[in-house]
């Protein structure tokens, strides 16, 4: 056995995928400072832009298995030249789309464009890295990428708006796809390892309306935007389609989607520490966004500085991740960076932000920087279980991973944090019946209440005083899951080797 000779482009198709990586990720957060003003200039009903906004996830969650085996069938390149065609053609017809149904549409497609390049990236990065080390290292670079790409999303899109009109914050895309696809076209390798046997549509068909279903009754059922019936039969019908797909799978000499991946537990541990890391990050910074501005009375843009040593923390975590991986084991680091976070989530909770001083900027960037850490150890965790031929499927799992905790994070964050504040607000006497049931619901509902009030300060000091223990109890449970989550890893990573370079026969 003689080892494969490195890749010399190796680290030029390194910064390829990371720049096609770059605008999906931050099309997950850009939109969300371009609703008001796209609301307005389309005139999109409420459903409309909660459409619009959830379908780029639901799509991308239903579709991201499916792309990602059939890379490994067909192979990464030719799956990843597509996706990055599809995304900024999708970029472009949302930018100029005339009105909201063209616009979901076309985010429709974004997140078949999407779907195609995540899984890819992963798959590539497997697939041009045989050693270990310089995997974890690639992985890590990855990684900043990601988590800084969905930090300053916001940021970008704020940018855009006052400069440009809201279709901007698509057509961004178009210029990095634009030199992405031929550079990518020219670096990756023609000849690469792939998985034997046919990719089935219906057995895909079945997996994508059955993700679909179970992640949109999740978030139909916390969000309040169904009845308890229609979730559970949405949900009841997801999970029908699922245990057929599993079933076929199980059944198959040569399955679409190796369920055998799931017997891993480097696999189970690196997807569980996506969903939660990424849930907890976002539905923290949700947290941070309302305290500042709601209770503090800061402006967006000051809010979005006083955030900034979590971006600049996650930007720089993953090439960290990946130096301590190489040197203290995957197992140590990942334990490690989770009850890092665990702890300055809990230290948070117990402080004034209203005079933040230096300790509150430290541990906000300690929390980013072991987020990103633990986010990185997971892709580490995954893509070193597995063989070369089934980076792509690996890749699809964690990325599903992301975008379920991503998702489903904002909405269990935003649930619980309403589901506190109806019970610590302390409302003053001499409110209407209704108003007062309004005001109850969130502190932004206390402030449109208080707006219509002859004198609403003292309504709003109230929102203000629930909201800071709202905070606190929020961040001290994050503190407990993640807490929970350092424990469960350090088990299932046990027996955890770092994986040798892959060997051809010589």
């Amino acid at each position: 056995m003689s080892a494969r000779p490195s890749d010399p482009k190796r680290w030029f198709i390194l910064l390829a995928v990371m720049l096609a990586f770059l605008p999906v990720v931050i099309d997950m957060t850009i939109l969300h400072i371009a609703v008001p003003t796209l609301t307005q200039a389309l005139g999109a009903s409420h459903t409309q832009v909660l459409w619009i906004i959830d379908i780029y996830p639901l799509m991308m969650a239903g579709l991201l298995v499916p792309m990602g085996t059939l890379a490994d069938r067909i192979g990464t390149r030719r799956i990843l030249l597509t996706g990055l065609v599809v995304f900024g053609a999708a970029s472009t017809l949302a930018a100029f789309a005339p009105n909201a149904p063209m616009l979901i549409a076309a985010r429709v497609m974004l997140a078949l464009g999407g779907s195609m390049i995540m899984p890819c990236v992963l798959g590539v990065i497997r697939k041009t890295f045989d050693d270990p080390a310089e995997r974890a290292m690639a992985l890590g670079l990855w990684g900043t990428v990601g988590a800084a790409g969905a930090a300053v999303g916001p940021l970008v899109g704020g940018a855009l708006l006052a400069h440009f009109w809201w279709g901007s914050v698509f057509l961004i895309n178009l210029p990095v796809m634009l030199i992405v696809a031929p550079v990518a076209y020219a670096l990756l390798p023609r000849a690469e390892a792939r998985t034997p046997g046919a990719w089935r549509f219906g057995q895909a068909i079945l997996l994508i309306i059955g993700m679909i279903s179970v992640v949109y009754s999740i978030k139909a059922g916390f969000g309040g935007k169904q009845s308890i019936g229609t979730v559970l039969a949405i949900l009841a019908f997801g999970a029908l389609m699922l245990g057929l797909f599993a079933r076929q799978q199980l059944r198959a000499p040569e399955p679409m989607l190796d369920l055998s991946l799931l017997s891993r537990p480097a696999i189970v541990a690196g997807m569980i520490m996506a969903v939660v890391a990424t849930s907890a990050l976002a539905g923290v910074e949700l947290t941070l966004a309302q305290e500042l501005q709601y209770v503090l009375d800061r402006t967006p843009l000051q809010a979005g500085i006083f955030m900034i040593p979590i971006m600049l923390a996650s930007g720089v975590g993953g090439p960290v991740a990946g130096y301590l991986s190489n040197r203290f084991g995957l197992r140590n680091v990942a334990t490690l960076a989770l009850l890092s976070s665990a702890a300055s989530l809990a230290t948070l909770a117990q402080l004034d932000f209203h005079d933040p001083g230096w300790v509150v900027p430290m541990l906000l960037a300690l929390l980013g920087l072991a987020l990103s850490i633990g986010l990185t150890a997971s892709s580490i965790a995954i893509m070193g279980a597995v063989e070369a031929e089934k980076g792509g499927a690996a890749g699809a799992l964690e990325a599903t991973s992301y975008e379920l905790g991503s998702g489903l994070g904002i909405t269990l964050f935003g649930v619980f944090m309403s589901s506190i504040f109806t019970r610590m607000i302390v409302l003053p006497e001499g409110i209407a019946p209704d108003m007062a049931d309004a005001a109850m619901r969130s502190i932004g509902d206390s402030y449109l209440v208080a707006a219509q009030m002859a004198d609403g300060t003292a309504l709003i000091a109230a929102a203000k005083a629930a909201f800071t223990d709202t905070h606190a109890v929020l961040l001290t449970t994050s503190a407990a899951l993640i807490g929970a989550l350092a424990c469960l890893v350090f088990v299932l990573l046990a027996h955890y080797r770092a994986p040798k370079p892959d060997h051809i026969a010589g």
